[in-house]
């Protein structure tokens, strides 16, 4: 979802630009069921791996590498956070194994207002494309916003453990922060 905020310096008029790798993905994942009390919300870092932007053509890609994405829960222990990093990454929610790489590739940017726009694009994730659109703001060198998504959409059911007592929500907030490279040309 980041490759939208390079959409976005498409419409500032920016020769192409790639992100630094400061750039990253965070994920919120809440908790509900009768004992979710007992349970951790979760926090994931997913840093961008690759994201280049078009200005020319109003269009950006980010690519997230599912291996790199990480736990962090600091109110969890690290036999935990080991836990949940080994589920998140196994068969049961991304199988990073079967789908090692999270497309976003933006089609269409609006500006809203000075320093605000509208990013439309499709999101490739555990094998389903589905469109996305969600607010930008920033500048040539920082970028942010904030989009949910649900699980299901995406074919990952929400983990869920003492038979239901505890499960993950299936809506997900993602938030990102882009921080584009000085700008330059790219050969084709």
């Amino acid at each position: 979802m980041l490759l939208a905020t390079f959409a976005v310096a498409a419409a500032h008029g920016v020769p192409e630009q790639t992100a630094t790798r400061n750039s990253t993905i965070t994920i919120h994942v809440g908790k509900t069921g009768l004992f979710s009390g007992l349970g951790h919300n979760h926090t994931i870092s997913a840093p961008i791996s690759r994201a280049i932007i078009n200005p020319q053509s109003k269009t950006a890609s980010i690519t997230v590498l599912t291996k790199e994405m990480k736990v962090l829960d600091p109110e969890a222990s690290e036999k935990d956070r080991q836990e949940i990093q080994a589920t998140m990454l196994g068969p049961k929610v991304l199988d990073a194994q079967k789908y090692p790489e999270i497309h976003f590739t933006s089609t269409h940017v609006e500006q809203t207002s000075a320093g605000e726009f509208k990013v439309t694009g499709n999101l490739e994730l555990h094998g389903v494309t589905k469109q996305l659109e969600f607010p930008v703001t920033g500048t040539q060198e920082h970028y942010t916003g904030k989009t949910k998504l649900k699980q299901t959409d995406f074919g990952i059911q929400p983990v869920s453990v003492g038979g239901g007592t505890v499960k993950v929500k299936d809506e997900i907030e993602l938030e990102f922060n882009v921080y584009p490279e000085e700008a330059h040309q790219t050969a084709r």
